[in-house]
């Protein structure tokens, strides 16, 4: 055949070499993809010298053997989509008698299967490449945990469930001690369970589901708690157990666990109400007044949570006072007195003294009254035997100062 070619078309004489695939090489190719994703599906071919491309056309193989059309290109004609694939698939170029490739933008489970890209060349025929594409569904899983009772039977703690494509494996990382099943549902999912039995120890640990799936690069963890209930238990404790009566901000504190935390706590004093001047405050009772000796007594504080009760006793007893205290109170009260005593003192010498200050006035003020008077006496003698010389009949001065005129003295 190509001899007679190359007799009549001597003007064409590459037309009987072969083009070749630039894309995929082999004949047959498998590839993998994500659903959600971007898919696409390789096809390119490059024509000999004088060859040319002249249709190109997408297959789908169907399970029983036939194929459908998805989508063809015309290298005059353009292209035209098939069917439910119409602007689901598409080529990837806008030239694609020269780069055939499909993609599909939004892959879909039921995308899975087997492709045919088919190249019509003139003059060189029909060529074909089969690509087989498998599509994995990431896993979508889900962790339902399980409230648990201290005392209960082996049981179910956590189970948790996947879906995906291929199926996910689960496992459990814990430090719980415990054992795990697994099962495979119908509908293309997988459960694990993982039971123990309960313990108050077990309360808040950890207890994670781990989804592992080959388009996963790590595992994907589900974090967990575990979640264990358990009755109280209760101690009161004190903060002194040297009771005895005056001693003052005396108190009593219910010390408690339990899960849930318990919110119900009552007081009781001798199997009633507590005595006045007491008051209970959560698991805190506190005198809000000096100890009586009538205190004493047996209280009690009564705690739950819906799971169980716990009693806590406390026996108040020594309530009489100490020698310590007695030796405080005492020494307390002497320097009381001793300051009282020490001020009684002061008040004394101060009013001693004022009263002595009073008497050395009023008798300065005699004195002072007797010296004024002699004063007077000396001056009326001397203004007598003044006026009788004549020689003093002029102005004259006295010490005393008073003016003195014909024998009558003013004072100045």
């Amino acid at each position: 055949t190509c001899v007679l070619l190359l007799i009549f078309f001597i003007s064409a004489p590459a037309a009987c070499t072969q083009g070749v695939f630039i894309e995929p090489l082999r004949a047959v190719t498998s590839q993998r993809s994500l659903a959600e994703s971007i898919t696409r599906l390789p096809c390119r071919y490059q024509g000999s010298v004088g060859e040319r491309v002249v249709q190109v056309t997408w297959y789908k193989e169907l399970r029983d053997g036939t194929k459908d059309q998805i989508i063809t290109a015309h290298f005059s004609d353009g292209y035209t989509e098939f069917g439910s694939y119409a602007s689901r698939m598409r080529f990837e170029s806008d030239k694609p008698t020269s780069n055939s490739a499909l993609l599909i933008p939004n892959t879909e489970e039921s995308d899975d299967g087997t492709y045919t890209c088919h190249i019509s060349t003139f003059p060189n025929g029909n060529f074909e490449r089969r690509i087989k594409l498998t599509v994995w569904v990431l896993p979508i899983a889900s962790l339902e945990p399980l409230v648990l009772v201290e005392g209960q039977s082996f049981r179910v703690a956590a189970s948790c469930r996947a879906v995906g494509r291929p199926l996910p494996t689960l496992s459990w990382d814990t430090t719980v001690p415990g054992q795990t099943h697994n099962r495979t549902n119908e509908g293309g999912s997988v459960s694990s369970y993982y039971s123990l039995h309960p313990l108050r120890s077990m309360n808040g640990k950890n207890l994670d589901c781990l989804v592992r799936h080959p388009g996963l690069e790590h595992p994907r963890r589900i974090t967990n708690k575990l979640v264990v209930h358990y009755p109280p238990d209760a101690t009161i404790s004190v903060t002194t157990d040297d009771w005895f009566a005056g001693l003052e901000e005396a108190a009593l504190t219910c010390d408690f666990t339990g899960f849930p935390v318990p919110e119900n706590i009552t007081w009781t004093w001798k199997g009633g109400a507590l005595p006045d001047g007491v008051t209970a405050s959560g698991g805190r009772v506190t005198f809000g007044r000096a100890l009586h000796l009538d205190d004493s007594g047996l209280y009690q504080c009564v705690v739950g949570n819906g799971v169980g009760v716990a009693k806590a006793d406390y026996l108040m007893t020594e309530t009489v006072a100490s020698d310590s205290s007695i030796l405080v109170i005492i020494i307390g009260v002497s320097a009381a007195a001793a300051v009282l005593l020490m001020a009684v003192v002061v008040l004394l010498l101060l009013r001693h003294h004022r009263r002595r200050n009073k008497k050395l006035v009023r008798q300065l003020s005699v004195k002072t009254e007797e010296v004024n008077n002699l004063s007077r006496q000396a001056s009326f003698r001397r203004l007598n035997s003044v006026g009788s010389d004549p020689r003093a009949q002029v102005h004259t001065r006295p010490r005393g100062g008073a003016i003195c005129v014909l024998a009558t003295c003013l004072r100045h």
